[in-house]
């Protein structure tokens, strides 16, 4: 099972457990000619830098029918992995970056929450998020005059759907919808990131997913905790509700990771999602974070937050925030076809790498900028994408349209999205 190159387990786990949450360097890890040199310094300067004073956003109000009201008639739109549209309008009503004068104002930004009318099960109904879309996108052309003299091109908009703009949950019928027609000139602020994808739009900012800061505190272990799980992961392996044939659903990847691993005892893997999960995450090395309908998982996140090395399982991805984050460093790689060799990746990795790892982790900043917290705080995520917005300023003279010009079609796309909501 790949164990002749490793480490006694005993010492591995024993070493792993060093690394604390006191130890807040920043390791990083330069390749020259083949070889590694190791310095230490404090967290990352894109990391740390501050929006304020870089740039002004003016908020469109809207009616309440297109954000408050929907989370009034059904608050699990509050805690689900798409409520970063929610915490960013809320943010950004008190930010200092706001401005109350259009005129002054680098972006615009509708407050639209298409993902916050849920089925019984609690996921987004894809037929209605880009209608809710073109809703809010037809109110603010009628009442300002900013989205037509740019068609979109000064604003962002946050979708953290699946597969963002093209708002459905897998991702045959997410290609065949495409980026929605009238998003193809504005920033997305999106949870999907693939490279090459048709649901990727140039330009994106990839967010992490919403996870609840304050849950997440209440169940913090003491830092000298030892990690004595190696490998970790709750979740599902199949999805024979939306994929009975069993060939879909994470393309096989998490169905690899049960067939090849279920009764091997390095990797602590299970369908049940035990009221510990949190703290067990915390007493593991590793935590698998492979994909699922999408891309991405909502452990990135927990895996970052508890100090537990990320497996990521998901070719070609785009992480949140990488132009900030060192994923390369504080995580590690394991192509989907690869799977069947998981414990001998991961037991053939050098100790002072996996020390390496779970001291950048342990750094604060390195968990502060993929939380949402309430309040914001300095390097959360908030000021993570208003650094994105920020680094693409100024603004080109090819945003704005001649008087008369037209780019967008208002009536392209699927005849269901082109329905009134």
């Amino acid at each position: 099972m790949g164990m002749g190159r490793a480490l006694p387990l005993a010492l591995l786990l024993f070493s792993a457990a060093l690394a604390t949450a006191q130890d807040t360097e920043r390791i990083e890890v330069i390749r020259m000619h083949g070889l590694y040199a190791v310095t230490t310094g404090s967290a990352g300067d894109v990391l740390e830098d501050d929006p304020v004073g870089r740039l002004k956003v003016y908020v469109y109000e809207l009616p309440t029918k297109y954000n408050k009201k929907m989370v009034a008639k059904d608050s699990r739109c509050l805690s689900h992995m798409f409520a970063a549209e929610i915490f960013m309008h809320r943010f950004l009503l008190s930010s200092a970056i706001r401005t109350l004068n259009p005129e002054e104002a680098d972006w615009f930004y509708t407050p639209v929450y298409t993902t916050c009318d849920l089925t019984p099960w609690g996921h987004p109904l894809p037929f209605k998020s880009p209608r809710i879309m073109r809703s809010a996108i037809q109110f603010i052309s009628k009442r300002w005059p900013y989205w037509n003299r740019t068609e979109g091109a000064d604003h962002f908009f946050v979708v953290p759907h699946d597969f963002g703009a093209c708002f459905h949950y897998q991702e045959e019928k997410a290609i065949e919808r495409g980026v929605l027609p009238l998003l193809r000139r504005a920033t997305l602020v999106q949870t999907f990131g693939q490279k090459d994808h048709v649901c990727l739009k140039e330009g994106s900012i990839t967010i992490p997913p919403y996870a609840p800061p304050q849950k997440m505190k209440t169940h913090l272990v003491p830092p000298e905790t030892p990690r004595s799980i190696f490998v970790y992961f709750r979740g599902l392996f199949y999805d024979t509700a939306n994929d009975p044939e069993g060939g879909y659903y994470a393309r096989g990847a998490r169905a690899s990771v049960w067939e090849n691993f279920k009764n091997n005892p390095l990797f602590d893997i299970s369908t049940d999602h035990p009221p510990t999960y949190y703290e067990d995450m915390q007493r593991a090395v590793f935590c698998l974070c492979p994909l699922g309908w999408a891309p991405w998982s909502p452990r990135l996140v927990e895996a970052v937050v508890f100090g537990c090395i990320p497996v990521i399982i998901a070719d070609d991805i785009v992480l949140p925030f990488a132009d900030a984050i060192p994923w390369e460093e504080i995580g590690v790689f394991v192509a989907e076809d690869d799977v069947p060799k998981l414990d001998t990746i991961l037991t053939s990795i050098p100790m002072e790498v996996i020390l390496r790892k779970q001291r950048l982790l342990a750094n604060p900043s390195m968990k502060q900028a993929m939380l949402f917290p309430q309040p914001a705080q300095p390097g959360d995520a908030f000021h993570q994408i208003l650094n994105g917005l920020a680094r693409k300023l100024p603004h080109g003279k090819d945003v704005f349209l001649k008087p008369g010009q037209k780019v967008l079609n208002w009536t392209e796309g699927p005849r269901g999205d082109l329905k009134p909501w």
